[in-house]
This record gives C-alpha cells, structure tokens and sequence, in this order.
C-alpha cells in the first residue's frame, strides 16, 4: 500500500496501473457573506490532484469503444 506521508509533504503518490496523486495549491479565493454583503476571508489550502495512468486509461478508453 503506498503511503499517503509522500503527499502530505508536497511529493507524488503513485499507485502503480491505476494512476499518481499530487498536490495542487489552491490560492485564498475571495469571499462574500452573502447576507451583509461584507468580504470574508478564506484561507489557502492543497487539495489531491489525481492523473490516471496509463494502464487506467487504455482500460476505459477500450470498455467505451466496445460498449457502443
């Protein structure tokens, strides 16, 4: 089982045949309280970007031209 510490310190995780998570910076949006109308701050965070792999995709890509 890969481990999840390589994402949480800003590395790739991969799990082999299926596909790699990394971690994509998300920038503090701005925000508004929807009733006073006043800006509220939201913070930054990372969230998991997920790249499927090679193997994933030709399985897909082979189940949906078959299917039709």
């Amino acid at each position: 089982m890969p481990s999840f510490n390589a994402l949480v310190n800003g590395g790739q995780m991969e799990i082999r045949g299926f596909g790699a998570f990394t971690p994509n910076y998300r920038p503090p949006p701005t925000g508004r309280n929807l009733k006073t109308g006043a800006v509220v701050s939201v913070p930054e965070k990372f969230v998991s970007h997920f790249t499927g792999g090679k193997v994933l995709r030709e399985r897909v890509d082979g189940n949906k031209t078959s299917a039709l």
